[in-house]
């Protein structure tokens, strides 16, 4: 049977707000991020889930936090839905990268594929590991609807895969995942392919 994912990016950090690349890093929640996670919450109140995962990371656990108080729900976390390493580029904007090295940053925007930053997490193994945890809690929840809470880099690397989309384009076909945004995805345990009903739809 199949699960319905609804997929949401965090609310908004200072450092998102400043376009600065947020992976590994524990950054807080903004108020406007906090506003987020209550919208979240209000939405789902209204389109009920059956389970709340969210990333082990606080400022995705803090977005659910609404929604798990208005349906009663205890969320559980999930290592594998963490966002990307980002390397030598963590907490700096690509400008600033792309100003130290030129060379670097084009090549990463022809292909952040073939080309990631510096140190970072290699992206081919970042869209394996957040399939298989969206995956197995699909196969935890056939025929319920859940709410995942998790990154921007990450999960638009896992609906190409998941999709059969190049990774390679993954900034091109999905150029942003909102804050607080919901995506559907309905999903099997197995290898069949998933079906993308909507995206970035506001709360």
């Amino acid at each position: 049977m199949t699960a319905t994912l609804l997929l949401a990016r965090h609310g908004q950090t200072v450092w998102h707000a400043e376009n600065r690349y947020a992976g590994v890093s524990d950054v807080a929640l903004t108020d406007e991020g906090r506003r987020q996670a209550e919208a979240l919450g209000s939405w789902v109140k209204v389109h009920p889930v059956d389970a709340v995962w969210t990333s082990t990371v606080s400022r995705a656990i803090e977005t659910a936090e609404p929604a798990c108080r208005a349906l009663g729900l205890v969320p559980r976390t999930e290592r594998a839905l963490r966002e990307c390493d980002f390397g030598a580029v963590e907490g700096r904007t690509l400008a600033e990268f792309a100003a130290d090295d030129p060379a670097g940053a084009e090549a990463f925007r022809a292909d952040p594929v073939a080309h990631p930053f510096p140190d970072a997490e290699d992206p081919r193994a970042a869209a394996a590991r957040g399939s298989a945890a969206l995956r197995r809690i699909a196969g935890a929840h056939e025929g319920e609807r859940v709410l995942v809470v998790a990154h921007n880099t990450l999960l638009r690397l896992v609906l190409c895969d998941l999709l059969g989309i190049p990774l390679a384009d993954y900034r091109r076909v999905f150029p942003q995942l909102r804050n607080a945004a919901v995506s559907e995805l309905r999903l099997r345990a197995d290898a069949e392919p998933a079906a993308l009903i909507s995206l970035n739809l506001p709360c």
